[in-house]
């Protein structure tokens, strides 16, 4: 009996990019052992070494959260489908207790269109207007977020973003311009914000948010919005918000795939009842590293303004217990339901954590306080010593793990091997000889060396930076991406 599967955007390099496959099978077990089988890069993505399913893949069956019954055992019918989804972080919030708000004609005017309508109305318009959200991130996911909180009349918006504008970022930040390159990107969303609305009160946080930080910051602030990047910042705005009882509105991206959902401890599961461990460092690309669709953040994040307003007005059906994917090559959504985690260590029955802890050190990305320097000159190079090399003719062979659409873009002359087929390529190498390994940024190259070294490739070396290193420190005039 064939099941469909669904499969994720990062898996699909595995899959033959298939978004989709029918794999044999009478239980989730035995599907997930062929879909292996059939796809055996998948194994390490989803299954540990011990042979159990990784903590940050969820499996569905029929949208349905399957985490709590026997995977192994569940049965399928001939109609079932299995949805494989790993992590890539009702009612009128504290708004409601503070003093009624106030319109004046020019406000009633601009708000109009929402007025006439009868789940807004006057009221819905004041609580919007005494309502007080924090953006997390003025980037990608945050323009249009903040972009529309301000149209709609919120009437205090906190961003918290410590970067400034990269050209890079312009395809998708639609928050700041051309003019605005090389600015914090706080002020560029300040003055942005404050010319479509001036009343409403923008207030910036330039900093980056920490265990130090994060509860007195978010507690002055009544619903909490995320529009960040990394699993770090995820996990800890999440734990923030559940040990002080506020609604977490969540959203992430990555190039075609969006998820949105409401994290709520008070009425339903938090991150961590989703996703109880971070997946290693570097498994999970970031926008830099796997790219986005640029309309993409446009889409999720105006999903996360409507979630927001209507946890403000109180109207509606809130997204807290649902999580909504969109997937915009076939421009569909699909809803999974989510369940509360009664093990959950921090919103749980018997919680264990009651504190902000290191979440740097929770994801496995703080690097060690004392590095051993010939650990490092070993397995690493800086663009700089592999420039020297050139120039005095000793050429060691360099392999570029990136996609062959990413070595189109830019490449310094190295053969292409791209990481997900290193393995069966990795014969074609000499072990005797010193291998020079790029990607973009060093990290996926990072990856290929530990996998080189574990295999007797003793000589393997990570270029420190990657192509992104060598574009602005040794040949400025190859482009960059």
């Amino acid at each position: 009996m064939a099941v469909q599967v669904f499969i994720p955007t990062p898996l699909r390099a595995y899959s033959e990019n298939k978004a989709s496959v029918e794999v044999e099978g009478k239980t989730v077990g035995e599907v997930l052992r062929n879909l292996t089988a059939k796809y055996r890069q998948m194994q390490q993505h989803l299954y540990a070494e011990s042979g159990s399913l990784r903590s940050y893949v969820n499996v569905y069956v029929n949208d349905e959260d399957i985490r709590y019954l026997d995977k192994e055992q569940t049965s399928l019918g001939e109609e079932d489908t299995v949805s494989i989804v790993p992590s890539i972080a009702g009612g009128s919030p504290s708004a409601a207790s503070e003093p009624e708000a106030t319109l004046g004609n020019e406000e009633v005017l601009r708000y109009s269109r929402h007025l006439i309508i009868p789940e807004v109305g006057m009221k819905g318009q004041k609580q919007l207007k005494a309502a007080r959200v924090l953006c997390i991130g003025a980037g990608g996911l945050g323009s249009p977020l903040c972009l529309y909180l301000t149209a709609a009349g919120v009437g205090t918006i906190g961003i918290v973003d410590f970067d400034t504008v990269d050209v890079t970022n312009l395809q998708r930040q639609i928050l700041h311009t051309t003019a605005d390159i090389g600015r914090p990107k706080i002020d560029s969303a300040r003055e942005t914000l404050e010319a479509i609305n001036p009343h409403v009160k923008i207030e910036t946080h330039s900093l980056r948010l920490s265990s130090e930080n994060a509860l007195e910051l978010i507690g002055k602030y009544d619903i909490i919005v995320d529009g960040t990047d990394n699993f770090a910042t995820r996990y800890l705005v999440n734990d923030a918000c559940v040990l002080l009882g506020k609604p977490y509105v969540y959203g992430s991206i990555f190039r075609f795939d969006g998820q949105v959902t409401v994290f709520d401890s008070l009425r339903g599961p938090c991150y961590r009842c989703l996703y109880p461990a971070p997946p290693p460092p570097g498994l999970v690309p970031n926008c830099a590293e796997g790219g986005v669709l640029g309309v993409l953040p446009g889409i999720i994040g105006s999903l996360q303004a409507i979630e927001t307003i209507k946890l403000i007005i109180g109207q509606g059906d809130s997204l807290v217990g649902r999580l909504m994917l969109f997937d915009a090559l076939q421009l569909k959504f699909r809803e999974l339901k989510l369940k509360k985690d009664p093990d959950c260590p921090i919103c749980g029955v018997h919680p264990t954590i009651h504190a902000l802890i290191d979440y740097e050190e929770f994801c496995g990305i703080k690097a060690p306080a004392e590095p051993h320097e010939p650990d490092l000159q070993e397995t690493e190079i800086t663009v700089e010593q592999l420039k020297e090399r050139f120039d005095q003719g000793d050429r060691p062979e360099v392999i570029d793990v990136r996609e062959p659409h990413e070595y189109e873009i830019v490449n310094i002359g190295s053969r292409l091997i791209p990481l997900r087929k290193l393995p069966q390529q990795v014969h074609e190498l000499d072990p005797g000889k010193e291998v020079v390994v790029l990607c973009k940024t060093g990290v996926r190259s990072a990856k290929a060396v530990e996998f080189l070294r574990k295999r007797g490739y003793d000589k393997a070396k990570n270029l420190v930076g990657g192509i992104e290193a060598w574009t602005r420190k040794i040949d400025k005039r190859l482009p960059r991406y």
